[in-house]
């Protein structure tokens, strides 16, 4: 022991040399005793798979008796988290307090099927092995497991959550199952460029917030793999950047905690087809895990496919007290979201569509080693470096909205010469609506003169490319009293990106949804009122994130801790524009800076038990947001950027700073009815949103001075026999509470005095947040009628929000104008799962969403239409006013019902 402190002395930081010298004096203690009974829910015993960990220790796994009893010897004094696992049976974990000389004993009773398991340990910082039980944490975690997920009949973690954890919510904004914005208390983590990130998501240790953008790739985070899961409310500074309104943190499983084979397949609606592989082995001191997935679909939408595949596996190998895994994974998915559409012709059809294609391709390999070694008990070292690659392109067919007050039917002399050169004939000279309902001769000939496309064209392709590598690592130091828990890490993340783009313009087809594209380009080739269009992009970006963080918590007293923490963070970013800024030079173009952005965020918390049915607790902190480098490149009013704005919606000037109050009363971990009360509030200053420029009339991003966000949350769940009632209730009131001007040309109050003209809306304090519901409610019941059946129904029900483009909650439509209501209305909607145990291997599931086949939405926006209620193109759909146009509400609806059957296999 000596030896290997004298080694770690010459490179180790104060702090964790002060930790292992106290380790390596600490006299030698005696060791304990723990005394298992599992049972099932009649009270026999049964024979279980079962693991015992403690912090960074090496888990110890066994087995059970027949009769259910299991002993476990020379276990050092501590606190240790017991998981209990049989097929058939939800997956049990209890926290248990060992002590020297006294035998502790624990019975473990199972529940059938899908009844809900509780974690009573959860991750206090991003790398494994730093559980601590959820009694002691200040603010109120959400927990899932393996066996949870399963049991949802879910397609991936963010359904999961949307679907069973309290206060969140999800907006799906693409209308793919693989692409929503998921959403906590008003803070979003999304897949999807421009949305505001609030919140940190992480895998084994490993930040999946990509460096493009902070955004969060839900589809390459493999479902299959996870072994537990935690949701961590509020601005803990020790998850570092972007850890605005929570935390979710990841554990993927390993042949020690997955043994065993799995095959499943399933099928239903909308050509839905999946099939899953599984398979855990570990013998001796080596171990293995890998879970294979592939999923296709043709969506319940016209032109809707989506196809993932996902490939992740984990070789470990433990000697001694040390550690070692090695994680690989890949994913390889094509996803379709067409996004949302016209309210009128939602009401005709559920199913119409906007404009189409809006495809997304996404590859990503990636590799995580994780290190685990204890000293002795007490002190305990992790680590962990990955490497991932992340490729992202996609291709966008939208409408071209310049075009909708521009002459499009009557040909000029110039046009016709373009048109017959070209080797056109038998165009139209003159025409209209009813003539040429969908034109595109003008667009044609405005391309072939390099003249004004980007007005007579009534349609755009977008395609992008952005390719990042990212890598980094982080080590991380733990010691244990029997009063103190002590946790320092220090982390660096860095990453290379590049970013592409180019527009096409093209011609809306007598579909009314397709574009076809035609030779011409947004270079800087063709012109507009004899400026040049170029919305070309060509950025490169270098990002260094580095933290050191240390969190404490001591017992004041047997029914009192306090929790002190605190976290540094520095984010260097430096961007390159690899575009001239002229076509005659060659200096670098207005996306060049170097940035640099750093902050101290600290963190307290008091937990009080004055009974053991019964817990208090309270909590402040902190966190910030730095920009990311595609970001960055549009802060200027005086220029506004090429980055389109529905690309970054919110490039700052200055991080982001939120600062949360927590407080409530809770159950405890182990009470057979669980409930639990609170209140939160967290002010961001400096929020991100989109600004008008009043200099140039067109856009640009800044900060908005403050918003708020606050609210309180209740949940209850109990078991009585073989059924499990359970629910939550969400108030989230998510304001504006500074006086901010904002662009709002499709927003009925505007002050452009004219329809069709740029205008600007106010947004004075109070004014609620867009997309945020007031009220959040999720009720569920759990059954287990006969021993080899259960079934599962839940409610979600999710309150009216404004949308996107009335900020100031003061749009209404006048029937000519402005159409819609600006506001999506409250919806509910109830699932449906049922599974049967065959026998011991084989298993069977139906699942039903959306089991009354109600129509909600779950997104929405306002926009310019060209179309008339008909859905017939009309350009200058006003002939007193040919500037003006309509305006409309646009939705994103939610999937009717679905129908899923399955059969899984289990060796």
């Amino acid at each position: 022991m000596n030896a290997i402190l004298k080694r770690f002395a010459r490179s180790a930081c104060p702090i964790p040399l002060i930790l292992l010298a106290t380790a390596g004096h600490l006299a030698a203690q005696g060791t304990g005793e723990l005394r298992l009974q599992v049972n099932d829910p009649s009270g026999a015993g049964v024979v279980a798979d079962g693991t015992i960990r403690s912090g960074s220790a090496p888990a110890k796994t066994f087995q059970t008796d027949s009769q259910g009893a299991y002993t476990a010897t020379d276990l050092a004094p501590g606190r240790y988290s017991v998981e209990i696992s049989k097929s058939g049976f939800s997956t049990q974990t209890a926290d248990v307090n060992v002590t020297a000389g006294t035998p502790v004993s624990r019975t473990i009773t199972l529940a059938i099927g899908s009844q809900a398991s509780s974690v009573s340990v959860v991750s206090v910082a991003p790398l494994p092995g730093t559980s601590m039980s959820k009694d002691d944490v200040p603010m109120n975690v959400q927990t899932a497991t393996a066996q949870d997920i399963d049991n949802t009949n879910v397609i991936d973690m963010a359904d999961f959550m949307n679907r069973k954890l309290a206060g969140v919510y999800a907006n799906n904004n693409q209308e793919n199952p693989f692409q929503p914005d998921l959403n906590y208390r008003g803070y979003t983590a999304s897949p999807l460029l421009g949305t505001p990130e609030g919140m940190s998501v992480y895998v084994d240790g490993v930040r999946q917030n990509q460096p493009f953008g902070d955004v969060v790739a839900w589809d390459l985070i493999p479902k299959n793999a996870i072994q537990e899961m935690a949701l961590v409310p509020g601005s803990d500074p020790v998850f570092g950047l972007n850890t605005l309104g929570a935390a979710v943190v990841v554990t993927t499983k390993d042949g020690r905690s997955a043994p065993g084979t799995s095959l499943s397949v399933d099928g239903g609606s909308y050509g839905r087809r999946e099939g899953a592989l599984e398979h855990g082995m570990s013998k001796g001191k080596f171990n293995f895990y890998t879970a294979d997935d592939w999923f296709r679909e043709d969506g319940w939408r016209p032109f809707s496919p989506s196809q993932v595949r996902q490939i992740f596996a984990k070789a470990g190998y433990t000697f001694g007290n040390t550690s070692i895994s090695l994680g690989f994974t890949y994913a390889d998915n094509d996803l379709t979201g067409n996004g949302s559409s016209d309210t009128r012709f939602i009401a005709k059809d559920y199913a119409a569509l906007n404009t189409i294609p809006d495809v997304t391709w996404n590859r990503s390999p990636g590799v995580t080693l994780n290190v685990r070694h204890s000293f002795g008990g007490k002190l305990e070292l992790s680590g962990a470096a990955y490497f991932r690659y992340v490729r992202a392109d996609t291709t966008n067919g939208d409408l071209n909205d310049d075009s909708f007050t521009e002459s499009l039917y009557n040909l000029s002399t110039a046009d016709q010469k373009a048109l017959t050169a070209a080797g056109y004939s038998g165009f139209p000279l003159t025409g209209n609506s009813t003539t040429e309902p969908f034109p595109y001769w003008r667009c044609i000939a405005q391309a072939l003169e390099y003249s004004e496309p980007s007005e007579k064209c009534t349609g755009v392709f977008t395609n992008t490319w952005d390719q990042q590598h990212a890598w980094g690592g982080s080590v991380q130091e733990s010691w244990f009293s029997s009063r103190n828990r002590v946790t320092f890490g220090v982390s660096e993340d860095r990453s290379s990106l590049t970013y592409q783009q180019i527009g096409r313009f093209g011609y809306l087809n007598p579909d009314g949804i397709s574009i076809t594209p035609i030779n011409s380009y947004e270079d800087g080739s063709t012109n507009s009122d004899g400026e040049p269009v170029d919305t070309r992009v060509n950025l490169h970006g270098l990002t260094n994130s580095a933290g050191f963080y240390v969190t404490d918590t001591v017992h004041l007293a047997s029914n009192l801790a306090l929790t002190l923490s605190g976290r540094y963070n520095h984010a260097q970013i430096h961007n390159m524009d690899r575009l001239p800024t002229d076509p005659d030079q060659s200096v670098r173009g207005s996306l060049d800076g170097n940035y640099s952005f750093n902050r101290f965020n600290p963190a307290v918390g008091l937990v009080y038990t004055p009974s053991k049915a019964l817990s208090t607790y309270f909590s402040y902190s902190e966190a910030n947001r730095a920009p990311t480098a595609i970001e960055l490149g549009c802060a200027d009013p005086a220029q506004p950027c090429n980055l389109p704005n529905a690309l970054v919606a919110d490039p700052p000037l200055k991080q982001v700073v939120a600062k949360t109050f927590e407080a409530g009363v809770r159950s405890s971990s182990e009470s057979r009815i669980q409930w639990n009360a609170g209140w939160f509030r967290t002010a961001n200053t400096n929020d991100l949103l989109f600004i008008a420029s009043q200099q140039t009339g067109f856009g640009y991003f800044t900060n908005v001075s403050k918003t708020l966000r606050q609210g309180a949350e209740m949940g209850l769940s109990g078991r009585y026999k073989w059924i499990t009632l359970g629910g939550n209730y969400t108030f989230l009131d998510a304001t504006f509470q500074s006086t901010e001007i904002l662009g709002g040309d499709s927003n009925s109050t505007n002050d452009a005095g004219a329809p069709g003209e740029e205008g600007n809306i106010t947004v004075v304090p109070g004014d609620q947040l867009p997309l945020v519901p007031r009220n959040l409610l999720k009720a569920y019941v759990e059954m287990h009628p006969l021993k080899k059946l259960t079934a599962d129904l839940d409610f979600n029900a999710v309150g009216k929000t404004y949308v996107r483009g009335n900020e100031n909650n003061l749009d209404q439509p006048d029937g000519v104008y402005y159409l819609g209501p600006g506001t999506t209305p409250g919806y509910g909607v109830t699932d449906v799962g049922i599974k049967y145990q065959l026998q011991k291997h084989v298993g069977f599931s139906l699942q039903v969403d959306n089991l009354f086949n109600h129509r909600y939405y779950t997104s929405g926006q306002l926009n310019t239409t060209p179309f008339d209620n008909n859905r017939n193109f009309i350009p200058r759909p006003f002939a007193s006013d040919t500037d003006a146009v309509r305006n409309t509400t646009y939705y994103s609806p939610g999937a009717p019902r679905g129908v899923f059957g399955g059969m899984k296999l289990t060796f």
